[in-house]
């Protein structure tokens, strides 16, 4: 096991335990994030900011992983994000979803390339209309 797998396991365990500051020390000072949701994110605190406000929305949320690979200095997983919306949503718009209480398991892929042990880039995939339809915040489509 190389490096960057090191430092993506370092990562995971800090998501499962939900520990923000385990977390930020995963990033180099001027990492880059890139999501589905919020696009570019920049530096270590307000990456840990982002995934903290998952946390919030879904404090049972766990990552299942299903699969793990390396590549000189990046490291992907693959698996699904599973939880419950038990709190309130943070929209890119800066406001809120009520919480709806259902439960959501969303197809997700992380790619993160090291340097010197800390991640300085991390692409996080995930499919936003599969979490809003799971959610029950899509509009029904109507048959006709």
């Amino acid at each position: 096991m190389g490096q960057a797998r090191e430092v993506m396991d370092r990562l995971m365990a800090a998501m499962d335990a939900k520990d923000k500051e385990a977390l930020a020390g995963c990033f180099a000072a001027d990492a880059v994030i890139a999501t589905p949701d919020q696009g570019g994110i920049s530096g270590r605190e307000a990456i840990a900011n982002y995934f903290f406000h998952f946390w919030e929305a879904m404090p049972d949320v766990r990552y299942e992983q299903l699969a793990r690979h390396e590549a000189g200095d990046v490291a992907v997983v693959e698996g699904f994000v599973v939880g419950t919306n038990t709190g309130q949503l943070s929209l890119p718009t800066g406001g809120a979803l009520p919480p709806t209480g259902k439960p959501v398991r969303v197809r997700s892929c992380d790619v993160a390339r090291m340097e010197a042990g800390m991640i300085t880039e991390h692409h996080a995939y995930f499919d936003q209309l599969e979490l809003l339809g799971q959610l029950g915040l899509l509009p029904e489509l109507s048959r006709q």
